[in-house]
Parts: C-alpha cells; sequence; structure tokens
C-alpha cells in the first residue's frame, strides 16, 4: 500500500518552525499538561470496575445492572467523542479540553451522593460524556505541537499516563473501597479532582499554533511557536536560524489550503475518495480493541470474585495486573519510530488475542497473574500506537472530527461489551469469553494494515 503524500504547510509556516524544533521545556509542559488530565480521566475509568464490584455485593444487584452501570458511562462517551471533535476544531482545542475535564469531574464528584442505581446511572452518563471528547481532543493537542520525527514517540507517551491514573485507581480500589460500606463513595469523591485541575489546563497551556494558522489567526500562531522557539536550548536556535528559509513578514506566512472550513464538509471528508479507506480501517480497529479491552478490564475483578476470591484479593490481583501497563507503553514508544505505526500496533494487538486466550483458560493465581500481565502489557502498548496513529489520518481542518468520530464508532463497542460479558459468562465461562476477545483483536491488527504510515512526516495542515 502506498501513501501519498499530502499537502503540507508551505514557507516558513508555523508549522514548519514547529516540526523543526527539538523537545524542550515547553514540549513537556504540553505533554504533561495533557497527560495529567489523561491520567485523571484513566482513574476515573478504572475505579468503576472495583466501584461495580462492590456495589454488586453492597447493592445486591444482578449482573444485569452491574453491566448497566459501565454501559451508560460508555453511551455518554460514543456521544462526547464525536461532540468534542467537531467542537475543537470549531473552536479550539485547549477551550474543549478544559470543558470536558469540568463536566466529568464534577459528574463523578457527584456520584458519591447518590443513594440508588438510578441517579448513579444518570451521573455516570455526564461523566462519559466529559471523558468521551476529552481522549481524542488530548491526543490531538500534543500531536499538534510534536516535532515530526518523535510525534508518535510523544503521543505513545501521553497514553502513558492512563497507566498511572489506572494504577491510581486499582491503588484506591485496593486500599479504600474495601475499607468500609462508603468506600466507593469516597473512592467517586476522589474523581474529582479533575474539575480544580481544568483551570490550570485552561489557563496553563496554549492552543494549537495549527489550528490557530489553518483558522488565518496567523499572528497568534506566531506567538504561540515564538514562546517554543525561545525555549529551545541557544546552540539548536542557531542551528535552525542557519538552516530555516529567510522569515517571511507573519502576515505574509502561506499556510496550506484549508480542506474542510465547516462541519458539513468535515463529517463529509471522512467519506471522501481521499480518506475512506483510511477511516474504515480506523473505525474498525477502534472498535474491535474498545470491545475487548473494556470487556474484558471492566469485568476482571467481577470475574476473579466470581471464582472464588474476595474482594481484597481480586483486587490486588488487577492492581499486580495493572502495573504491566506501563512496561507495554514504553516498548510501544520505542518501537513506534522504529518499526513504524502500522506494524508496531498489529504485533501488540496479536500479542492481545494470545494473552487473551491464555487468561481466559489461567487456572492458577499464577498463572491469572502472569497471563493478566501479558493481556495488560500487549493491549496497553496497543492503544498506545492507536492514539499516535489516528490524529495522523486526517488534515489539521477536519484532525479532531476525525479522531473523535473514529473514538465514538469505538465507543459503540464499549456500549455493547459489558452487556455482552454476563450473558458470555453465563454461556461458556471465561474461557468462551476471553476467545470471543482475543477474536477481536486478532481482525483489528488485521485492519491496522489499512491504515496510512506516517512515521517521521509531516503533519497534513490543510
Amino acid at each position: 500500500m502506498t501513501d501519498a503524500a499530502p499537502a503540507t504547510a508551505t514557507d516558513d509556516s508555523p508549522a514548519d518552525r514547529l516540526d523543526r524544533l527539538p523537545l524542550n521545556r515547553k514540549h513537556l509542559k504540553v505533554l504533561t499538561g495533557s497527560g495529567l488530565g489523561w491520567a485523571l480521566d484513566a482513574m476515573d475509568v478504572g475505579l468503576i470496575s472495583f466501584i461495580i464490584a462492590a456495589l454488586a455485593v453492597q447493592w445486591q444487584l444482578v449482573p444485569g445492572q452491574t453491566a448497566w452501570i459501565a454501559s451508560v458511562g460508555f453511551i455518554g462517551m460514543a456521544i462526547g467523542a464525536t461532540l468534542g471533535g467537531l467542537l475543537a476544531d470549531r473552536f479550539g482545542r485547549r477551550q474543549v479540553f478544559a470543558l470536558t475535564l469540568i463536566v466529568y469531574g464534577v459528574a463523578t464528584g457527584a456520584s458519591a451522593l447518590v443513594g440508588g442505581l438510578a441517579l448513579l446511572l444518570v451521573f455516570r452518563f455526564f461523566v462519559g460524556l466529559g471523558l468521551g471528547a476529552e481522549l481524542p481532543v488530548a491526543s490531538t493537542y500534543v500531536s499538534e505541537f510534536a516535532p515530526a520525527r518523535i510525534r508518535g514517540r510523544l503521543i505513545v507517551i501521553l497514553e502513558a499516563f492512563w497507566a498511572i491514573g489506572w494504577t491510581a485507581a486499582a491503588l484506591i480500589g485496593y486500599l479504600v473501597i474495601p475499607g468500609s460500606a462508603d468506600g466507593w463513595r469516597w473512592a467517586f469523591a476522589l474523581g474529582a479532582v479533575p474539575a480544580v485541575y481544568a483551570l490550570v489546563v485552561r489557563w496553563g497551556l496554549p492552543e494549537s499554533a495549527r489550528w490557530l494558522a489553518g483558522r488565518g489567526r496567523v499572528v497568534e500562531a506566531d506567538a504561540v511557536v515564538r514562546e517554543f522557539e525561545a525555549a529551545a536550548p541557544v546552540g539548536s536556535r542557531r542551528a535552525d536560524a542557519a538552516t530555516a528559509p529567510e522569515r517571511m513578514p507573519v502576515a505574509a506566512a502561506s499556510v496550506a489550503p484549508v480542506v474542510a472550513p465547516t462541519t458539513r464538509q468535515r463529517l463529509a471528508a471522512l467519506w471522501s475518495a481521499e480518506f475512506r479507506a483510511r477511516t474504515g480501517s480506523l473505525w474498525l480497529v477502534w472498535f474491535c480493541v474498545n470491545f475487548s479491552y473494556y470487556g474484558a478490564f471492566i469485568w476482571i475483578p467481577t470475574i476473579l470474585v466470581s471464582q472464588g476470591y474476595d474482594l481484597v484479593r481480586s483486587f490486588g490481583f488487577t492492581l499486580i495486573i495493572t502495573l504491566a501497563q506501563l512496561p507495554g507503553y514504553a516498548v510501544a514508544a520505542w518501537l513506534i519510530e522504529v518499526w513504524g505505526r502500522r506494524l508496531t500496533l498489529s504485533v501488540f494487538l496479536a500479542g492481545s488475542a494470545v494473552a487473551a486466550v491464555l487468561f481466559g483458560t489461567a487456572g492458577s493465581e499464577a498463572m491469572i497473574i502472569g497471563t493478566g500481565m501479558a493481556l495488560s502489557f500487549f493491549n496497553l502498548g496497543a492503544w498506545g500506537a492507536l492514539y499516535a496513529v489516528t490524529p495522523e489520518m486526517y488534515p489539521t481542518s477536519m484532525r479532531a472530527t476525525g479522531s473523535g468520530w473514529a473514538a465514538g464508532v469505538g465507543r459503540l463497542a464499549s456500549i455493547a461489551a459489558p452487556l455482552t460479558v454476563p450473558p458470555l459468562l453465563a454461556l461458556g465461562g471465561a474461557p468462551a469469553l476471553f476467545v470471543v476477545f482475543a477474536a477481536f483483536f486478532a481482525v483489528a491488527a488485521l485492519a491496522a494494515w489499512g491504515l496510512a504510515d506516517r512515521r517521521g512526516a509531516a503533519l497534513d495542515d490543510r
């Protein structure tokens, strides 16, 4: 498959200047500022898997009811992802990023006060709405600042903050939730932290220079890029000045033409001749990965409890399994700039398929932990590669829309997965359930080869 080279910004545009920069403290500020929000998101998603296991016992919920606690959040995520991408392309990355953090942080804190299932479901929907919008916007935002030669690696590192948040959730699940009847309420209360953090994000991070330039706000884009250039080491600034073309006046700097200036055109362009193959492959990968990931990891604590382990022991196993996420991200971050996007993503998805089968048939504690860690390693490495490749599939004028809709389609699988788990468990137990998850991982591994591989290439700034 040949990837046609798209048109990019020309002359000495903000995009060209960003791609020439070395990694510096401004990049790290964008990465950590976005990553901490990402970690807080992960903490919220991870907490619900432990809270479901506790509420199933405390409220005497049947499997269908506990499944809806997870699925209603994913309904919100599906809507949030599609709307968030559209809003970010229209109003900017930073504003939407901050707003989504506020929405889900407040809704999570309010969940701590509920007295029954119905109100909890309402708040979980709003939590999902904010969370679903935040993730694709954050990856789009960081990708637009990252130099081309290390862009994939930085996005995988961004995704690695998910492991930090999920580990925090596992610690809270292990130490806080079993401690008292109100342990799950305290866990939800901790999820309100993002509402405060959102204010830091709103005022502390710059707007995307690529987005500003695409909207014709070249003076503002130039000011943002100058901040990044000023943060570069002195030696690299001299080298850049020597090799860069003569700096044009800001107003005259040439910017690539916009592919899709309106919302209607952005949505239509997803299925245009240029992008339909990428969109189809991307949506299939997102759907399959979401189905298997959320079907497995949301239910792992509950499945372990159903196999005879008490809450504390099952939560302890889950905590150990979760720790394998970080090396998974680390290896993916290295390979994605060595092997490229497609091969890295496909290999980690294939590894996830094998690990899922082994986990489903594990009979001893050692096998449960070992195969669970393998599943965690490969699956989260695949997530890192997927978030890296997704924003690269589309030009700047529709990048957040494309990323958001891919994530939204994936969330449809997230809705179905928790509802599918109980009947599959009843029908064939854990072995049959995890064979199904493995099949979805295998399909995703094949679909990954329909994506464009833009390792080391400049982003399409049309």
